[in-house]
């Protein structure tokens, strides 16, 4: 790696043992930045500021220039964990300008066509930029410096009729479960769709809070219990009284 007052600015794509030549490039330092963000940070962002510069998402005046679906998606990714607001809003208003944003309703998908004329969305593209989407600055650090102790002894939830129901929200609290049901397509909004519950942490009456403040009583046993849920985008909750 080679730094320049004290920041990263390239990385060697090779090295050649025989002319002892190390080829380096800033490029270099542009796909593992998501893999560097949890474990040197101060690289990570110096390796994206440089590739955001380049862009012009820094810059008010500098018209953003991205034609090249693969790199406007890598800047996409990592844009999420390094800033928000009109940097962030910059960038996605180039990509909802550029890249053929396409709902579609029946199959309740969002994707980006990214001008390749083929019969289906690319995957990989949608997923890294859907996940600089939804990333926060330092979000994703987050899941790897700040780990809870309990995280794989808390309640589970399973059999989600996916895809016709999706969960935006599966939070538990300590002592509440919240759930958040969205249908695939108006067709399904307000339909019922159950889901199962594992390692709660006590048996016995508990209570399932509905959107309205509708209280239903749930049987726990072996800290299961199977839930009945509207779709309809709203949060429920799950607790112990």
């Amino acid at each position: 790696m080679t730094w320049e007052d004290g920041q990263a600015v390239a990385i060697d794509l090779y090295y050649d043992p025989v002319l002892d030549e190390h080829v380096a490039s800033p490029m270099g330092l542009t796909a593992p930045v998501w893999y560097l963000a949890p474990q040197r940070r101060d690289v990570a962002e110096s390796a994206w500021r440089m590739e955001a510069a380049a862009s012009g998402i820094l810059d008010d005046d500098n018209p953003v220039g991205l034609r090249n679906p693969n790199v406007a998606v890598m800047l996409a990714w990592h844009t999420g964990e390094f800033t928000d607001g009109p940097v962030k809003s910059r960038l996605w208003d180039y990509m909802d300008r550029t890249f053929e944003p396409t709902w579609d309703l029946e199959r309740g998908e969002f994707t980006f066509g990214f001008c390749l004329d083929e019969p289906h969305p690319r995957g990989q593209l949608n997923a890294r930029a859907m996940a600089g989407w939804v990333c926060t600055p330092g979000a994703w650090s987050q899941i790897f410096s700040e780990v809870h102790p309990d995280r794989f002894d808390g309640p589970v939830v399973t059999g989600v009729d996916f895809p016709r129901v999706a969960l935006s929200e599966a939070r538990w609290t300590g002592s509440a479960l919240h759930l958040t049901p969205h249908p695939q397509n108006p067709s399904i909004a307000g339909t019922r769709t159950s889901l199962q519950v594992d390692q709660l942490p006590s048996d016995g009456r508990w209570w399932l809070t509905g959107p309205e403040g509708e209280t239903t009583a749930v049987e726990v046993s072996g800290g299961s219990a199977t839930l009945e849920l509207s779709v309809d985008g709203q949060s429920h909750r799950l607790q112990q009284r």
